[in-house]
């Protein structure tokens, strides 16, 4: 794929948020887009935004098996803040920074709550998430061409199925919305990680290595979970809108007590990895980025600040050092 954008004259860049002035404008025709355009039009700029200007490294687990998944769950979003604050690489949006190290997850936060915001933390984690479905505002309503899919405003999946909509629901319906529905940690099956910044190169290894290793391995599992038990759970609103992750979106790792959870847990993933043959590569790749980011309260935007303040445009090319 690099090369053959490259012979197009295009570049990949890893960063969590287009740094540059440009129209945010979707081009895509496909009536799920023009609806989530109109959709996200309603409440701001943000949606807009977040379709045109961001990018993730959406890290995917197995959900587990019982009695693991309630706590694979739970921990999985304690451990969210240290994942935004370890990784932040979107300090800059239409050419200016914004005062975050992430400004795509200030971008998240800014959206629909109903379906950007954490289902409730506690609790079974299965109910919590029907209850989230069920009271998200419905995105779209596919229809035949060239039908519009544009939803009418305020309609929740739960009227729908009460026969407020223009027709009945279907479970295809039901299907289909539960994809238009982005909270910080997306159960599809499997469990779908999205508050991680895209990261330069092949950056993606790194948070992919550490999730990994902290949720198979039960000791790693264990010393995470102590690692973030002092950061508390957040007060309302619920993630990303509370104050810890506010904290990790603007000061990543250069807040200390994001600092000590975000080195608690890469301790203990790379002890996970020593315990596994063939991780060797990961190891590394997993203690080189602590050493040159979290041990010294930076993250991959603070490079990006750096060659702005030096006059220099940032370094996002995508062979980038990570």
């Amino acid at each position: 794929m690099r090369t053959a954008l490259a012979a197009e004259g295009l570049r990949l860049t890893g960063t969590g948020t287009d740094p540059l002035r440009r129209e945010r404008r979707m081009l895509a025709e496909h009536p799920r887009y023009r609806a989530m355009e109109t959709f996200f039009d309603r409440s701001g700029p943000w949606g807009r935004i977040m379709m045109t200007g961001t990018a993730s490294v959406q890290v995917n687990v197995d959900a587990g098996t019982e009695p693991a998944v309630a706590a694979r769950w739970h921990l999985l979003h304690r451990l969210g803040p240290v994942l935004v604050a370890a990784f932040a690489n979107s300090p800059l949006l239409d050419g200016r920074p914004t005062g975050f190290r992430s400004s795509r997850q200030v971008v998240w936060s800014r959206m629909d709550p109903s379906r950007t915001l954490a289902p409730p933390a506690d609790g079974d984690p299965r109910e919590a998430w029907a209850r989230y479905v069920l009271d998200a505002e419905v995105l779209c309503v596919r229809r035949p061409d060239p039908v519009p899919w544009t939803a009418p405003a305020g309609l929740t999946f739960r009227d729908w199925l009460r026969g407020a909509g223009e027709r009945p629901a279907t479970l295809a319906d039901l299907e289909y919305h539960r994809t238009t529905l982005f909270p910080p940690v997306r159960p599809r099956g499997h469990l779908e990680l999205r508050m991680i910044d895209a990261q330069p190169g092949d950056g993606w290894l790194v948070p992919l290595a550490l999730v990994t290793a902290l949720l198979d391995d039960p000791e790693a599992a264990d010393a995470a979970s102590a690692a973030v038990e002092p950061l508390g759970r957040g007060k309302p609103p619920a993630a990303p809108r509370n104050s810890l992750w506010r904290r990790a979106a603007t000061h990543a790792t250069a807040d200390p007590e994001l600092r000590r959870a975000a080195l608690g847990c890469f301790a203990a993933a790379e002890r996970a990895l020593a315990r596994r043959p063939g991780t060797e590569p990961l190891r590394r790749a997993l203690t080189d980025y602590a050493e040159r980011y979290p041990a010294r309260g930076r993250c991959p935007a603070d490079d990006q600040l750096d060659a702005v303040r030096a006059g220099r445009r940032p370094a996002v090319e995508e062979d980038a050092p990570c």
